[in-house]
């Protein structure tokens, strides 16, 4: 496991403290989950993105047309 130092304004570090309070867990496993999120995102996107690049402009619009019609 890696060490994180991460520098942020007092404000929002003590606004992280209370969510991870309300949350019942440590700031530690609030940044951990709020990282997941994020690559979570970033490995859609890139997913996504590879997908579309494979992908032919034509068949998709033809599909978007079909369930546009289906609606």
């Amino acid at each position: 496991m890696s060490t994180l130092t991460i520098r942020m304004p007092e404000e929002k570090h003590n606004r992280l403290k209370i969510l991870a309070k309300q949350q019942g867990i440590s700031v530690n496993k609030l940044i951990e989950e709020l990282s997941t999120v994020a690559l979570s995102e970033f490995d859609t996107f890139t997913r996504f993105k590879i997908r579309a690049m494979k992908g032919s402009p034509k068949e998709g619009l033809a599909l978007l047309d079909k369930l546009d019609r289906n609606e």
